[in-house]
């Protein structure tokens, strides 16, 4: 198993990507903190956890708020001792045209999803300084970032959203920087258009998906299980010589420079 022995937190872990990522840690051996503001989701995600033999717990908590971060750290080193890995998953999504877009929904955006990540980051960080301070045979901790396509790609109706996540691409790279003298590296993975509920709000209209399709070499959205293999990947000691990456899990969208026609293999 990739992360046996290890303790990990997943941040927006009771749905989507989160979920999936809590399930798959769980399955190669670590111990998980599930994180999140959706209490009865975040149950039922530790229940199944648990249902499959391996251990759980959940801790509501709005990254936004420091208070909130700083108890989740201590309600992990309480739960399990320790703390190996962070997944910064959580995340939310504004709709509103540039235009239209109000300077709260903007700011909305924008805490959890860069300020989240930097107080969930921040605080973990110097819990895993401060376990190997305590004991020198304790291994240097990873943190892995939820990007997206879109901290590279423009997006006009979603622009908070987009600005969030370049700036959660930079996060990483600076963080990894100011992290490496501790041997704690700092990756992320960058999803394409995947299945989640967040995305079925999203893209609703058919024209919508066609269009992302149109766009996506694989010629299919990806599931959240994909996602979760590759943050397992990064947050292992598999991938010991990466830190300050991204990792594009976008279907070939990144790649791309033409519109692709309908992929025959989609299905399969």
């Amino acid at each position: 198993m990739l992360l046996a022995n290890k303790v990990a937190i997943v941040t927006g872990g009771a749905r989507g990507i989160g979920r999936a990522t809590v399930e798959r840690l769980a399955r190669e051996g670590a111990r998980v903190v599930v994180a999140d503001i959706d209490d009865e989701a975040g149950a039922k995600v530790v229940a199944a956890v648990k249902a499959a033999g391996s251990e759980a717990v959940f801790r509501s908590a709005d990254i936004s708020e420091r208070l909130d971060v700083f108890n989740l750290v201590a309600s992990a080193r309480d739960a399990f001792g320790k703390i190996d890995v962070l997944v910064n998953n959580a995340a939310i999504v504004d709709d509103q045209p540039f235009l239209e877009l109000e300077e709260g929904e903007f700011d909305r955006v924008m805490r959890t999803n860069i300020k989240g990540a930097f107080l969930a980051s921040q605080a973990v960080a110097k819990q895993m300084i401060r376990q190997r301070q305590a004991d020198p045979n304790c291994q240097p901790g990873s943190i892995v970032n939820v990007t997206s396509v879109n901290a590279r790609f423009g997006q006009s109706d979603h622009l908070a959203y987009a600005v969030s996540k370049g700036g959660l691409e930079q996060l990483t790279r600076s963080m990894a920087l100011a992290l490496a003298p501790y041997g704690i590296r700092v990756n992320a993975v960058g999803p394409g258009t995947v299945e989640t509920d967040m995305i079925a709000q999203v893209y609703k209209d058919e024209a919508w998906r066609e269009a992302v399709l149109s766009r996506t070499p694989l010629g299919r959205f990806g599931t959240p299980a994909e996602i979760a293999a590759v943050i397992a990947w990064l947050a292992s000691k598999e991938a010991s010589y990466l830190t300050g990456t991204t990792i594009w899990a976008d279907g070939g969208r990144m790649s791309l420079n033409a519109m692709m026609p309908a992929s025959p293999e989609a299905d399969t």
